[in-house]
């Protein structure tokens, strides 16, 4: 952990390092103690969409070496279509209003996914990744939005601790999942 940095997408190997990270994290493959008591991710990227992603928004990634051992996936509204299992949240954000305004008349990212490896864990790189990406991007967004399953107790609670605030919970039939909807104001 000597060689530990926290950087942004530079290469085609940070994207295959991100999808291996991302197979030992996706909860099909994790058992209902690791789901409870370290987390999950839902969402399997496709190389080529995670590729696009980051060729247009590169994402906070925390290495080790060469290896890939955490990741927060900055993505662009365009990408809403590319990734199915996301459409919802981009539709509920369609919904929702803040400030008398619609949300999504707001410049804003989504948090496409973020997951830190096991044995990484509790040293501080969740919240090192999330201040990379505020210093990366609040010069050109509002604030960052994502969702997190209502199942993933710790994601709820980290993302609490950074500063985001829950703004709807909505059911998603296709996954039969409720999701938390929440925002990380980056304008003052």
């Amino acid at each position: 952990m000597q060689n530990l940095i926290i950087t942004t997408v530079q290469s085609e190997a940070d994207v295959r390092g991100i999808l291996a990270l991302q197979q030992k994290n996706l909860k099909k493959n994790l058992t209902p103690e690791q789901i409870e008591s370290q987390g999950f991710v839902t969402v399997e990227h496709k190389f080529s969409v995670l590729k696009a992603m980051n060729e247009a928004q590169p994402s906070v990634i925390a290495k080790d070496g060469e290896q890939v051992v955490g990741y927060c996936l900055a993505m662009l509204p365009e990408f809403r279509n590319d990734v199915p299992e996301i459409m919802s949240l981009f539709d509920t954000i369609d919904e929702i209003e803040l400030e008398g305004r619609p949300l999504k008349e707001f410049n804003y990212v989504v948090m496409g996914q973020v997951c830190v490896g096991d044995g990484y864990r509790s040293i501080g790189l969740f919240d090192g990744m999330y201040q990379q990406l505020r210093k990366e991007l609040s010069d050109k967004f509002d604030m960052c939005i994502t969702d997190i399953s209502s199942r993933n107790v710790r994601s709820q609670k980290a993302h609490a601790r950074i500063g985001f605030q829950n703004i709807k919970d909505f059911y998603d039939a296709q996954l039969n999942e409720t999701w938390r909807v929440v925002m990380w104001d980056w304008r003052w």
